[in-house]
């Protein structure tokens, strides 16, 4: 199961995340989403746990706890939604 942690300090390590995790169960993987420009943590990561109880046992017992100073906001992770317009902005299409 894929786990959002939100609202993370920038001095968050995947160690520190992994280590806060595995107190729930085993851990597969830990990514922390870094700014591709500038490689700083842009303060969200993924946490990918095998057992879906264990992973939920986690989001219950980390929601709200401070790490580094932060309280973490973490909930199950949502697919990414598909939009039209990946550069940003807001064009509009013209037809002739």
């Amino acid at each position: 199961m894929n786990i959002y942690i939100g609202n993370m300090s920038f001095d968050t390590t995947e160690d520190q995340l992994r280590q806060a995790f595995e107190g729930f169960g085993e851990v597969s993987t830990v990514n922390i989403i870094t700014d591709k420009q500038s490689g700083e943590p842009r303060g969200f990561a993924f946490v990918e746990m095998s057992a879906k109880n264990e992973a939920l046992a986690a989001m219950d017992g980390l929601n709200g706890q401070e790490l580094n100073g932060r309280a973490l906001n973490v909930s199950e992770a949502r697919p990414r939604t598909q939009s039209g317009n990946h550069a940003g902005g807001n064009r509009s299409r013209r037809i002739y």
